[in-house]
């Protein structure tokens, strides 16, 4: 097979087969050192793949926002802060006497407001992503802190929004939790969005070349606008989760870190951080994959500082192979 025909091949199957590899890998390993180590404790167990699951959903579902901005050529650092502002909106709200529906109509509008924001300091204001999102992600966290008096929000919860990442009791159809199904349908709404509609070839096209596109008569502003504010649902979308996995809790200090584990799932998804490309599919596996690696890392008894090297150890292999592959094309 000629180089470039194997560089092709590479190129369009990675998205799904680089962090599927990934995922086999952990998994293969964690599963040998439980062998040797923990042989009455396997990884492989059911308890185990239903809270990687619960974890995995929290993180997908911002890397399904996050999977639209990188393909636009931006980035959001805020992801993690606005997560926990809204999952403290979401108690507050809650604690006072709202509606759920109200609750998390108002926890929506929060994230939606936000994510625009983002875009307008972005198009109108012409900041560089990075900096637009880094001084936001302060701002949100500050936010979080000022509306909870810097302490946990407790709220009480009717049962179909207290139990969307709870395991399927025995009566239930449901293989998995609620939530990973309502993940799973935003998933396939948003690739079916972004393959088949024009707003999706639009943030393809900005993020391959803006010049071009708005040459072609892309409508820019109001294109990167949308897809900032749609990210900002999304957070918010996972700020309810984060909400349920606390048992009913806003924290203003959850999800620190989380954008991490967010832009590393779109990159090893086969995401590309110059724009222009991403992948639903690889993006729910990398998040998948990152939410294993951490399971993985917990049961083999790897000390917390350790974890974090390795993690930024892989973040950085994505990256590497991110740019490896745009100068492979």
């Amino acid at each position: 097979m000629s180089t470039s025909r194997t560089t092709s091949l590479w190129r369009h199957s990675s998205p799904i087969l680089a962090p599927l590899l990934g995922l086999i890998l952990v998994v293969s390993a964690a599963v040998l050192w439980g062998l040797v180590y923990k042989p009455d404790a396997s990884f492989a167990s059911t308890a185990r793949a239903a809270l990687v699951l619960k974890q995995t959903a929290i993180v997908a579902t911002g890397a399904l926002g996050m999977t639209l901005v990188i393909a636009a050529g931006g980035i959001d650092l805020a992801v993690g802060s606005l997560l926990a502002l809204c999952s403290v909106v979401m108690a507050k709200s809650l604690s006072v006497g709202h509606s759920p529906v109200a609750a998390l109509a108002l926890t929506l509008g929060v994230g939606l407001c936000a994510g625009a924001l983002h875009g307008v300091l972005v198009t109108w204001g012409r900041l560089v992503p990075f900096i637009a999102t880094l001084g936001t992600m302060l701002a949100w966290r500050g936010a979080a802190e000022a509306v909870s008096s810097q302490k946990k929000i407790s709220a009480e919860a009717p049962e179909w929004l207290s139990s969307l990442l709870d395991p399927p009791g025995a009566s239930s159809w449901l293989p998995v939790a609620s939530g990973v199904i309502w993940v799973l349908a935003l998933a396939l709404l948003l690739a079916g969005v972004l393959r088949y509609t024009i707003f999706g070839r639009r943030i393809y096209a900005i993020g391959s070349n803006e010049a071009a596109a708005r040459l072609c008569g892309v409508p820019i502003t109001s294109t990167k606008i949308a897809v900032y504010a749609l990210m900002g649902c999304f957070a918010a979308l996972a700020g309810v989760l984060e909400f349920n996995n606390l048992s009913a809790q806003g924290n203003p200090s959850s999800a620190v870190g989380y954008e991490l584990d967010v832009i590393a799932a779109v990159v090893l998804g086969g995401g590309s951080l110059a724009g222009g490309r991403g992948s639903i599919a690889g993006s729910m596996l990398g998040a998948l994959l990152m939410t294993t690696l951490r399971s993985a890392c917990v049961y083999a008894e790897v000390a917390d500082p350790l974890q974090k090297v390795l993690i930024g150890a892989i973040i950085l292999i994505a990256v590497a192979l991110d740019r490896w592959r745009d100068t492979a094309r």
